[in-house]
């Protein structure tokens, strides 16, 4: 029986296409920007291979042939292989650890001769696909404990792995994915408590611990004196307010400092606290580190490189002024003075050649492709395609803000790439596939798919 093949391009976003190859554009110039010199021939290098605009030019070329073949792929085999998928995933990850191949102190790579591939980064696709799978199976009650653990356990056994590979940056990207939970049902307070300790994270970082116990401790007596007529009425007001004093108290006296001190390296530690811009206060200074060995003074030497780089990625971003040096006159990048310059700190190509607002043009363009997403989720008689858009549009969003947070020294360095731009075969694959399934399944939308 004859069967009408499928039309590419019915039902496909066009616009999102158009946000996606205006931001791959940009990146390889922005990689040509930073390795072109004068006198080399721009053609003969663009297509010899040999430099890394012209590597990511050839891997361009096959993302496009992979988002033809998913256009063209029935949208039900999303959905039909999401669970096996994840489980491959899973497995690739595994595999590093007996055959990866490490780079910058992460066995995370496997090699294939033209390319590594990251298996953690292709597993956020994977992840995606099994976490929508899950959320919109008919008997799944999101309502209910037991499903909120098997989705967090889908969402964060990939992270776990990522963490044990030496990979902490990519690690944190899986927590993108409570953006997608908490809109299908994960109560709020999940969130409010995560936020919470955030908060006191960061003032735990800034403030010392004396300060802070004294000043919870004040805090609880004002509260309880100003509400001490509603807590002889209701003894439940007394029991949230001692319950909040007795964590406040516990996190700032004895997590915060068990962490930095048992379970952070030294380097890591002073990682952290050089990005407030304070001591570490939890090492004695006049106290030698016995336990400081070879390999831990490599990564404290890794950890002064990344604040030199962060260093110079500041003065790169601040040189460029308000309407920046104008394409391929940046003087930092182009002298090298920026390490990492084409990958992880891709954004300083930007702010020194096109100034702020180069850099706040993008930002819009990024704003653009997520809050498109977004209205693409919202659209979506699926569940499954509306958890995995989310989804997507969480990846993005972590992404672009860690990244330009990490360039202007907002955060500190944990490799995290920025999505279509930064070099990379993985990186350029992985946010290809995520974007191409999201634009087949919006294409299909008026199918109900679990």
């Amino acid at each position: 029986m004859y069967q009408k093949s499928p039309e590419i391009g019915k039902g496909v976003d066009w616009i999102l296409i158009l946000l996606y190859t205006l931001l791959v554009a940009i990146g390889l110039l922005c990689i040509f920007s930073v390795e072109y010199r004068n006198g080399d021939g721009v053609l003969q290098s663009f297509l010899g291979f040999k430099k890394n605009y012209s590597k990511q030019l050839f891997y361009f070329g096959a993302c496009i042939v992979l988002a033809v073949f998913i256009l063209l792929t029935d949208s039900k085999l999303f959905t039909a292989t999401a669970n096996l998928s994840y489980l491959v995933g899973i497995v690739l990850v595994l595999a590093t650890f007996v055959v990866g191949k490490e780079i910058k102190g992460s066995k995370s790579w496997i090699p294939l001769g033209f390319m590594n591939l990251q298996p953690v980064e292709l597993c956020k696709i994977f992840t995606s696909l099994a976490l929508a799978k899950f959320l919109s199976m008919p008997e799944t009650n999101f309502n209910k404990p037991a499903s909120q653990i098997v989705a967090a356990v889908i969402s964060f056994a990939p992270a776990v792995l990522s963490v044990l590979q030496g990979e902490t940056g990519l690690a944190l990207v899986y927590f993108s994915f409570l953006i997608p939970m908490y809109r299908e049902g994960l109560p709020p307070g999940y969130l409010i408590m995560g936020a919470a300790m955030s908060v006191l994270l960061v003032v735990s970082l800034l403030l010392s611990t004396k300060t802070l116990l004294i000043s919870f401790s004040v805090l609880g007596a004002v509260v309880l004196y100003l509400n001490r007529k509603q807590i002889r009425r209701n003894n439940r007001l007394l029991l949230i307010v001692i319950s909040s004093w007795a964590f406040c108290i516990l996190f700032v006296g004895v997590i915060v400092p068990f962490t930095f001190k048992h379970v952070f390296k030294k380097y890591q530690a002073d990682r952290i606290f050089s990005m407030v811009g304070v001591d570490n206060p939890f090492v004695d200074k006049n106290t030698v580190d016995i336990t400081n060995t070879a390999d831990e003074k490599a990564k404290q030497k890794k950890n002064d490189q990344q604040n030199y780089n962060v260093k110079q990625s500041k003065i790169a971003i601040g040189s460029g002024g308000l309407m920046g040096k104008g394409f391929l006159k940046g003087t930092q990048t182009q002298g090298d003075f920026v390490p990492e310059q084409h990958t992880d700190f891709i954004f300083t190509s930007i702010g020194e050649n096109f100034g702020f607002w180069g850099s706040t043009l993008l930002m819009l363009i990024y704003l653009s492709l997520i809050l498109r997403i977004v209205t693409i989720a919202e659209r979506q008689r699926s569940t499954f395609t509306r958890v995995y858009a989310y989804g997507v549009a969480s990846i993005f969003f972590f992404h672009v803000a860690v990244n330009i947070s990490v360039t202007i020294g907002l955060a500190p360095v944990i490799g995290i790439t920025l999505p279509l731009m930064s070099y990379g075969g993985s990186s350029l694959l992985t946010f290809t596939i995520l974007l191409f399934i999201l634009i087949k399944l919006d294409a299909d939308r008026q199918m109900v798919l679990r």
